[in-house]
């Protein structure tokens, strides 16, 4: 089955040896969304509830430009760089906005570190389109 590379626009898109997301047949993977902005700098240094806002946001845009929506993800994993005292409560709060129903299967990680330095989440996620 042919697969199609998935991008976003982004500036930092191709100084990094990966694809944002990769469609195959009715399937989206989407690489792990950061809190990146558009030049590649992280946004919400030390608010786990911005950077979690913004990578699904990320991951929302690489879906959308798949052809698909939150609502066809049936598995997200979570990377987290720290699931102390209300960590995992903050970061729960923000995915339940923009996942109120039909949550997908999901898998938190606790992690020492992620690619950038002051990433504290990355969210990747698995999609099939209707």
């Amino acid at each position: 089955m042919p697969k199609e590379i998935i991008r976003t626009g982004e500036k930092w898109e191709g100084q990094m040896s990966f694809s944002q997301g990769v469609k195959s047949g009715s399937l989206v993977f989407v690489s792990g969304q950061g809190a990146l902005d558009n030049d590649g700098n992280v946004v919400g240094k030390g608010d786990i509830q911005a950077q979690t806002r913004k990578a699904l946001s990320n991951l929302q845009k690489v879906l959308k430009n798949a052809g698909a929506s939150l609502s066809d993800v049936v598995k997200v994993t979570t990377f987290i760089t720290n699931r102390g005292p209300g960590m995992v409560k903050a970061y729960d709060t923000v995915f339940g906005e923009f996942f109120p129903t039909a949550c997908p299967a999901s898998t938190l990680v606790e992690v020492k570190s992620l690619v950038l330095k002051d990433m504290m989440v990355e969210i990747e996620a698995i999609a099939v389109l209707p």
